[in-house]
């Protein structure tokens, strides 16, 4: 049976995402009405994504007022994940703490992983460096030529697919909150105010604020004034899923992260035998087409720390785009337009700042208030 549509709500999110799909979430549980619009809830980037939790092992040079941001999300997990699994009815978020292990396949890939622990260490960052042998003694289905190791024990994993049908779940039980399965075609804005959206099939939800979650699109809403449109750009990023049969299980007992020849790549296992390989990064404007040479290089770089990957099951192969933004931190809170909020931007981290984000934008929503852990990342700050 179709669900009627809201005539109206106090939050419209335009997009359904984890991070759409969070804010909703925590926005309802503060009290007020929320309506998510998506013709696919779940279905673009966060269902294709990895789930890695590892702030310390992804960290970049240039990136250090993120970190915090990522830090402090990552911490809100265990928490997160429990209040959610109560609120969905029992359903698993698919979170476990088993760890990340960076790996370098030869000497020069030791020197940049060497490079990456002595940038960790001046954070204060949690890592211990291991050896060729002491990371096979860990995982042992490693390449007897990796050289070195990073193993961040904070470093986390959930399930990204399981987290997104759990914020489902409870959202069919939030009163205050409706999943319209449409997409929006415009933004209204009334006396100089974001006053609710138009959807494809012409009908009108006037809302009391907007939240542009919608990925990469973000930035391509009708209606939406060039000043307030986020510059969120498409990157595509292809990955794998393989199976790992169960004589083999477990193949993983650690996210692996590999740097092989200066490529990244990283290896995901999960408790029920999926193994995810990702991601190549390509700015290929909104090209989501898996193509035979990001499959080859994948497993070629997979193969080269792994060398039993050969041996599982190709089940799938998935393009996705993430929504990268100027300076690859997210876009947080207020807009230029009153009324008309923005949580885009992501990148790699949308996964791992879906707390983070739904917490502050709760906040924002309900209150007013913007917290300070997410002022730096205002949509604003791009403004010339």
């Amino acid at each position: 049976m179709t669900m009627p549509k809201p005539a109206s709500a106090d939050v419209l999110i335009i997009g359904g995402g984890l991070i759409g799909l969070a804010t909703a979430w925590r926005t309802a549980t503060r009290g007020l009405s929320v309506t998510v619009c998506d013709p696919e809830p779940g279905a673009k980037a966060s269902f294709a994504a990895a789930g890695m939790l590892t702030p310390v092992t992804e960290l970049h040079y240039g990136e250090e007022l993120l970190l915090g941001l990522n830090l402090a999300s990552s911490r809100r997990y265990p928490g997160f994940v429990e209040e959610l699994r109560e609120a969905s009815g029992g359903a698993d978020p698919g979170f476990t703490t088993s760890g990340t292990l960076a790996v370098a396949f030869d000497a020069d890939d030791r020197a940049v992983l060497a490079d990456l622990h002595e940038f960790q260490r001046s954070l204060g960052l949690k890592a211990e460096w291991l050896s060729g042998g002491e990371a096979r003694k860990l995982e042992p289905m490693l390449a007897p030529s990796v050289r070195g190791g990073l193993l961040a024990e904070d470093d986390h994993q959930v399930d990204n697919r399981m987290l997104l049908a759990a914020l489902l779940a409870a959202l069919e039980r939030e009163p205050k909150a409706h999943v319209v399965r449409a997409k929006v075609a415009e933004l209204t804005v009334a006396d100089g105010r974001a006053s609710g959206v138009v959807l494809d099939d012409g009908t009108a939800i006037a809302a009391g604020q907007v939240v542009l979650a919608a990925g990469c699109w973000s930035g391509q809403v009708r209606g939406v004034p060039p000043e307030a449109v986020p510059p969120v750009r498409p990157v595509k990023g292809q990955i794998l899923r393989l199976n790992v049969p169960r004589d083999y299980r477990p193949f993983l007992t650690h996210t692996v992260r590999g740097v092989v020849r200066s490529y990244p790549v990283y290896l995901v296992p999960r408790a029920h035998g999926e193994l995810v390989v990702g991601a190549t990064s390509e700015e290929q404007d909104y090209d989501t087409s898996v193509t035979a040479g990001g499959v080859y290089e994948l497993l070629r770089d997979a193969r080269a720390l792994l060398p039993g990957v050969t041996e599982l099951h190709l089940v799938e192969t998935r393009a996705a785009l993430r929504p990268g933004s100027p300076d690859n931190a997210p876009m947080i809170g207020p807009t230029v337009l009153p009324g008309l909020l923005a949580a885009t931007g992501h990148f790699r981290h949308g996964v791992l700042l879906a707390p983070a984000t739904a917490d502050a934008m709760a906040e924002i929503l309900a209150t007013g208030e913007i917290p300070d852990l997410v002022k730096p990342f205002s949509p604003q700050r791009f403004r010339k």
